[in-house]
């Protein structure tokens, strides 16, 4: 088994019309033994910016660390808040900067611009390399089983509710299909002016 697939998970972000819906499942596991089922894969950096960490847990809650000792760094220097795109820079240059020795990770930032009002989703590889898609990004040990259901599910434009229609039955669909992931899934829509979190039952085997 990967290292990328011992702990588990999987996380999905998708973009709509002002905003960003982004949810994981609540899975740990070490291989196919399950540890703990209260456990999302996602943690707020900043204002309406958010990161989902898939991979190998450890090196997750390490990014995490490092990237809110960075967030204040860039906080107190710049004297504003991170903005999304500012945010997938930092990760991605964090992740680059251990390129000889990585991280076992693969980040999603996603986001609402408190200023402009403009979503932002963004994926990552183990070594930080952007890809910054307009509809969806998906990573974690169900990544394969979310790609097809995710291109019949968006459509460009959605409103807050209808995105997170799509992003639930979406990753629900993707978490039934993969036996690394699961317990419930937990989502958030990100708008300007509001985070919105609800946590979903799914199959609990």
């Amino acid at each position: 088994m990967s290292i990328m697939s011992y702990s588990g998970g999987t996380v999905l972000a998708m973009m709509g019309d002002g905003c960003v819906c982004i949810g994981s499942d609540l899975r740990l596991g070490e291989q196919m033994t399950t540890i703990a089922t209260d456990v999302p894969k996602i943690e707020k950096l900043a204002e309406r910016v958010y990161i989902g960490l898939g991979g190998f847990h450890s090196d997750a809650r390490t990014i995490v660390d490092k990237m809110e000792f960075r967030r204040s760094l860039y906080e107190l220097r710049e004297f504003r808040n991170v903005r999304p795109t500012v945010a997938a820079t930092m990760l991605s240059n964090l992740l680059y900067h251990h390129r000889f020795g990585s991280f076992f990770c693969e980040p999603i930032v996603a986001g609402v611009d408190t200023e402009t009002g403009k979503p932002y989703i963004c994926g990552m590889d183990t070594i930080g390399c952007i890809a910054s898609p307009r509809d969806f990004v998906a990573v974690g040990t169900g990544q394969e089983y979310l790609l097809g259901v995710c291109e019949g599910f968006w459509r460009e434009n959605m409103s807050p509710d209808d995105l997170f229609e799509a992003t639930a039955q979406s990753l629900l669909s993707g978490l039934e299909r993969d036996a690394a992931s699961g317990w419930g899934a937990v989502i958030y829509t990100i708008t300007r002016d509001s985070v919105n979190v609800k946590t979903i039952k799914a199959r609990m085997d």
